[in-house]
């Protein structure tokens, strides 16, 4: 079957008077739900906000960044300089001073000049990229901090983390922009969760001898950033970050705002609600054990595997492989549902689901309906204009 922790299927109430009138597939964000995930992320902080440098990737909507301000939240992540453009802009509007922002992706060329522009044009806001290369921290532009980008065994990016002395040369470059260590813990995914705590110590353990090392040698670590929704808490919970002097930890979880199937698998104990879903409708009954919905790879993401999404209240109805607009579902007990029907899906894995919407349909929590569009979903296309000579 196809049960998920944490799920009332009667939280998940859409009006019969709207939801006749929603052409779907659509993204729909239960913003009650975005509140309470906040409250229970910071919960887990011990009410210390300042742990939390809340990954922008997965919400893309400024509507529920506000939610993110409303909390306190002013330590920010991002992956690419659209997010980093909507949130800046953002904080402008609400005047914010002070909020720090890091672009954690290796941004080249007219990437890490759009960044620098962007921290240029947006002064009340610190802006800072990840660094793993010696020979360019020093031509990294001058409106950018930089964290070195360090490699705990993901091998998507970053120096090795036993690799001290390339670590401390960027630091080195990097002067008194230097603001600390990034540390991305994602490949940490075992299915037992006392399993993933014992790698993600594993690996702080060496990040504590890293800045160890650093300052021994004269660098000041202001900020150690480690993990993503599947170690936050094992973060959280070691205790020898809790005991640092001169250097803050934060994590950097972004998926805990909306959640996932993943998430609430393999997260329960934080007890989160997912938030964001995919309202759809079946099209068709191909067979007599198969319904087919509207929601296929180009409204909910697949590359996460199957299934790729799971169906509200309906664990007799499991997700196959989907196509570009069709994702079958197998019937495993009863009739089915009929052509025509609607259903709610909670996707596996949320962040590139949100990407693919171009509007979201917020359910604000006094009832109020607003359409919205996903703002900083997608990438910008910028062409330079040559610098003349």
């Amino acid at each position: 079957m196809n049960a998920v922790p944490g799920i009332d299927p009667d939280s998940y109430h859409i009006p019969p008077a709207l939801t006749e009138r929603i052409q779907t597939p659509a993204l729909v964000i239960f913003m009650d739900k975005v509140d309470r995930n906040i409250k229970q992320v910071i919960s887990h902080t011990g009410g210390d906000v300042t742990r939390w440098r809340a990954h922008l990737k997965t919400t893309k909507l400024p509507q529920v960044w506000e939610r993110l301000l409303e909390a306190g939240v002013r330590q920010f992540k991002c992956a690419t300089t659209r997010e980093a453009a909507c949130l800046l802009t953002l904080l402008d509007h609400r005047g914010i001073e002070g909020a720090d922002l890091l672009i954690a992706y290796p941004l080249l060329g007219p990437g890490l000049e759009r960044a620098a522009d962007l921290a240029r044009d947006h002064g009340r806001t610190a802006v800072s990229v990840l660094c793993e290369d010696p020979a360019a921290a020093d031509r990294i532009p001058r409106s950018l901090g930089i964290f070195v980008d360090v490699n705990p065994m993901m091998n998507r990016t970053g120096i090795e983390i036993d690799d001290r002395p390339r670590i401390t040369e960027v630091a080195h470059w990097a002067g008194a922009r230097f603001r600390g260590i990034h540390a991305y813990d994602g490949h940490i995914r075992d299915e037992e969760p006392s399993v993933r705590r014992e790698q993600a110590w594993k690996i702080y353990d060496e990040v504590l001898d890293l800045c160890g090392h650093l300052m021994a040698n004269g660098f000041r670590v202001d900020e150690v950033i480690t993990s993503g929704a599947l170690t936050f808490l094992d973060a959280l919970a070691y205790h020898p970050f809790t005991e640092l002097n001169e250097t803050t930890h934060r994590v950097s979880p972004g998926t805990v705002v909306f959640s996932d199937t993943t998430t609430q698998t393999a997260v329960a104990q934080a007890e989160l609600e997912p938030a964001a879903v995919v309202l759809t409708r079946i099209i068709s009954r191909p067979t007599a054990g198969i319904a087919t919905c509207d929601a296929g790879s180009k409204a909910i993401a697949a590359e996460a595997g199957d299934p790729c999404a799971m169906v509200i209240g309906h664990p007799e109805l499991i997700a196959l492989k989907p196509s570009e607009e069709h994702l079958p579902l197998s019937i495993e007990s009863g009739p089915g549902p009929a052509r025509g029907d609607l259903l709610l899906l909670v996707p596996r894995h949320v962040c590139p689901t949100v990407n693919l919407a171009q509007e979201a349909i917020l359910l604000n929590d006094e009832g109020s309906v607003q359409i919205v569009p996903v703002a900083a979903a997608g990438h910008e296309v910028r062409i330079r204009q040559p610098v003349e000579s």
